[in-house]
């Protein structure tokens, strides 16, 4: 089974990491990153996201692995659009998250208005932070917990504009 999932993964977060897990379990994995063009587009909190290699370093760190650990394939491709990768044919499954199951029904009817079967959306359940809430990368980035959830009151967030 070819599976795709697409994000902007700045930064990599235990959420993220239970996507990658689902997604090895099902089969080999292609993983969209959004362009540094597109990633501004996809915030719903405007702040700064890294460059692309530095995300993409951090993805590969985190994919290798779990490539290995299940004996499977896996590509990173740049999204220079929301719809991405999962558009194209190969794909059999997109994994997705509780609030972005829209977009891969979104993605669906794409593929069929271009003559190509319906993609299994895989949805995978968000992980919860110490706080109950759910783990996100803009609680991270604003500092208000680190990337497995646990609180950080002291800690001060990335902000919106690029670091000096």
């Amino acid at each position: 089974m070819n599976v795709a999932l697409g994000g902007t993964f700045d930064p990599v977060h235990d959420g993220h990491r239970k996507l990658f897990e689902r997604a090895f379990e099902l089969g080999d994995v292609t993983v969209g990153l959004t362009s540094d063009e597109l990633a501004p587009e996809t915030r719903h909190v405007e702040r700064y996201v890294r460059p692309y290699d530095r995300r993409e370093r951090d993805l590969e760190a985190e994919l290798a692995p779990r490539a290995e650990t299940h004996d499977r394939e896996y590509e990173i491709r740049e999204l220079t659009e929301p719809t991405g990768i999962a558009v194209e044919p190969e794909f059999d499954a997109l994994i997705v998250s509780p609030e972005t199951k829209a977009g891969g029904e979104r993605i669906n009817e794409i593929r069929r208005d271009h003559g190509h079967d319906p993609l299994d959306l895989v949805v995978v359940d968000h992980v919860a932070a110490e706080d109950g809430e759910r783990i996100s990368s803009t609680r991270i980035v604003a500092g208000e917990i680190d990337e497995h959830g646990n609180l950080t009151p002291d800690r001060e967030g990335r902000g919106a504009t690029r670091p000096e």
